[in-house]
């Protein structure tokens, strides 16, 4: 895999820029890390899983863009195409396509196969721990949110609303994550970073 992974990274250098710090190519690099990781300990095919977590997002549609549930199929054929124009084996083209389809939240596929279940979980992980808050954080920066609900920063008293408030998407989505996700190695390590998070909102709430 060494060779086609460095074909792989030279192109997603091009595709991910500083522009959008929660999907530069950092993050790339860290889910094929933990993609990796997941694939070791569950016994899937790099072949497939490798691929598809370095062009998972192959395709950049922005969060509050109306194509945002079509995203991962944009990336899905985009890297097939990709694939093909630098001769990687046609064999696994059908897996990788449907593992970069199935890991996004907003096109709510079913995962099928171990390694889309590997490159959903890798993703995901992504999002939670202490690399999930700074990216939590850059994201509203683009977005311009707030922080936090100066009435009820915690949602103790109201349904949380991450369209206006930046706290409140732990609480609406990425607390919730670690319960998606699919491998037993992926759901260990998710459950380890939601208590990183957690903590600091603790944190967080003794400086208020």
């Amino acid at each position: 895999m060494n060779k086609w992974e460095t074909i792989f990274e030279n192109k997603i250098a091009k595709i991910a820029t500083a522009d959008d710090p929660a999907h530069d190519l950092l993050h790339f690099q860290r889910v094929v890390k933990t993609a990796k990781k997941i694939c070791k300990i569950e016994a899937g095919n790099f072949e497939v899983g490798v691929a598809a977590a370095w062009l998972h997002d192959f395709v950049r549609v922005p969060k509050d863009d109306p194509r945002r549930s079509r995203a991962s199929k944009l990336s899905a054929d985009a890297a097939i195409g990709f694939l093909e124009s630098i001769g990687y084996p046609d064999e696994h083209f059908a897996e990788i396509a449907h593992a970069i389809e199935a890991h996004s939240f907003s096109a709510n596929i079913e995962t099928k196969t171990k390694e889309a279940m590997i490159v959903q979980d890798a993703d995901r992980i992504d999002g939670l721990g202490a690399i999930g808050i700074a990216r939590c954080f850059g994201t509203a920066g683009i977005l311009k949110r707030s922080f936090y609900s100066a009435l009820d920063p915690f949602c103790e008293l109201r349904t949380p609303d991450d369209q206006t408030f930046t706290i409140d998407h732990f609480y609406q989505k990425l607390f919730k994550t670690a319960e998606t996700l699919k491998t037993n190695a992926g759901r260990e390590e998710g459950l380890r970073r939601v208590e990183v998070m957690k903590r600091y909102l603790e944190s967080f709430k003794a400086e208020l």
